[in-house]
């Protein structure tokens, strides 16, 4: 079981790399607009899902915490 120190260092890290996410994410344009992101507009009505976005954040966030585990 890891310690206290290394879990509250590894959770400022994720907190970093999301707070840097949110800063830099207007310098991509593509980031929200992949090929897969589900976007429905009616009248009165728009339903977004970034189902591609999210499966790419996902599988960057698991592979940087798998090179922390090793």
């Amino acid at each position: 079981m890891p310690s206290l120190g290394k879990s509250l260092i590894i959770l400022g890290l994720v907190i970093a790399a999301v707070g840097a996410l949110f800063t830099f994410a207007g310098r991509f344009p593509w980031l929200g607009r992949l090929p897969g992101d589900i976007y429905v507009k009616k009248e009165n009505f728009t339903f977004y899902f970034p189902l591609a976005t999210s499966i790419i954040i996902s599988l960057l966030l698991s592979l940087i915490l798998w090179l922390f585990r090793r």
